[in-house]
């Protein structure tokens, strides 16, 4: 059984991510599972394939299997693409899920045009340290005010296009079919599945 390392602690998207490969001959591991869980690489790029693709590099460096690595970012069209590659820290750098939707509810105060995407880049590092990137959007809106109680991240505002509740209401069955993430995994699910 091929191992596949996740460049992240995060347990979410570490569950996430061996659900929607969970029939592949792999066994996903988080950097923590492999003693590298010191390893924090900043996320100083201008886009989301140079810091997905700066994070798979920094774990390949120590590790002699397959990598992953992956940067996300929500972008609002009225907002410019705003909070974009600075998502994660929108609020500033000791902000959190709760401020960075407080922040994103207060700017959009009065505004119409509620569109938005979400983005997600996954650089993979093979085992002949071959890169290869993958990516899925996820069109919708936000919301007037959070809803919901499952997910993290902005998901308590995101409406995803087709349906009239959150990520957050609507579980994680569906996101797990058609958020950014899924689509970009199954993107690199088909990578994998040709390596």
């Amino acid at each position: 059984m091929k191992k596949l390392v996740v460049s992240t602690g995060n347990e979410h998207k570490i569950l996430e991510i061996r659900e929607i490969l969970h029939d592949l001959n792999i066994e996903v591991l988080s950097k923590n599972d492999i003693g590298l869980k010191e390893l924090d690489v900043e996320e100083d790029g201008k886009t989301l394939e140079e810091n997905s693709l700066k994070k798979a590099r920094a774990l390949s460096e120590k590790t002699d299997y397959m990598v992953i690595a992956d940067d996300t970012g929500l972008f609002v069209n009225a907002l410019n693409g705003e909070p974009g590659v600075y998502s994660s820290r929108y609020a500033g750098e000791d902000g959190n899920d709760k401020k960075n939707c407080e922040k994103l509810i207060k700017k959009l105060e009065n505004v119409e045009n509620r569109s938005a995407y979400f983005k997600t880049v996954i650089a993979l590092i093979t085992e002949d340290k071959e890169e290869i990137i993958a990516e899925g959007i996820c069109r919708g809106k936000i919301g007037k005010e959070p809803k919901g109680q499952n997910g993290f991240g902005y998901d308590p505002l995101f409406i995803p296009e087709g349906y009239d509740k959150t990520f957050a209401e609507l579980g994680h069955d569906i996101k797990n079919r058609i958020s950014h993430r899924a689509l970009a995994l199954k993107e690199l699910r088909k990578i994998i599945e040709r390596l």
